[in-house]
């Protein structure tokens, strides 16, 4: 188990892709605690995996203080995936296709070959 030096200062884990177990014992060895917005059961889960944490790995914050981790949704709770989901942006207009298929004006590919 790594053990931090005694400074006031720590850096913070990745957490992210671990089980809920192995968050809190790294969390733990790194000298920070966990929160999570969606499980206040915290300390109950295991196998849920996290996929967002704040603040990010590496950054150095006061010894003790609270590292915030989301989890994906287990089986039927919900959640229907496994990661964060951001909106999509719209795709192109339903036209875009056509108009790069368009033929230049004043030929016809199909009466060139002969089909016209």
């Amino acid at each position: 188990m790594y053990k931090p030096p005694n400074t006031p200062e720590v850096r913070v884990p990745r957490l992210v892709g671990l089980m809920a177990v192995d968050a809190r014992r790294s969390a733990e060895a790194r000298g920070v605690l966990l929160g999570s917005p969606d499980r206040p059961d915290l300390r109950l889960a295991v196998v849920d995996y996290v996929v967002r944490q704040y603040p990010a790995p590496g950054v150095e914050v006061p010894r003790g203080a609270v590292v915030t981790v989301w989890f994906d949704f287990g089986e039927g709770e919900g959640g229907g995936g496994s990661s964060v989901r951001e909106p999509r942006s719209p795709g192109p207009p339903g036209d875009g296709l056509r108009r790069e298929l368009d033929e230049p004006r004043g030929h016809s590919y199909a009466a060139a070959a002969g089909f016209g």
